[in-house]
């Protein structure tokens, strides 16, 4: 299992819209995309425009198929609302979350 984080910044006056592409997009890719587990946003509260994707993907391989097969378009409308800043890939060594 793998985590993908995504950072972004996105302009107040776009983060609505942001929030519901992005919504609508991990979702599309959870239910059509082999390896794709979904994900999670974070927003950081001193800094309301500092936001975090953070995907789950049963492999880097399947996350690499992904970005070369798919070159997903459904994520351009979130491109064009923020600026992705980087991108980090984690492997997930344990988890005790419920």
């Amino acid at each position: 299992m793998i985590h993908i984080i995504y950072s972004w910044k996105v302009a107040l006056e776009n983060l609505e819209l942001f929030i519901e592409i992005w919504k609508r997009t991990t979702n599309e890719i959870h239910k059509t995309v082999k390896g794709a587990r979904g994900s999670f946003m974070l927003q950081n509260d001193s800094d309301t425009s500092a936001v975090k994707t953070i995907a789950r993907w049963d492999s880097l391989k399947d996350w690499e198929r992904f970005w070369q097969d798919s070159k997903p378009t459904q994520m351009q409308s979130m491109h064009d609302l923020g600026e992705r800043t980087s991108v980090e890939i984690f492997k997930e060594v344990d988890d005790f979350t419920r």
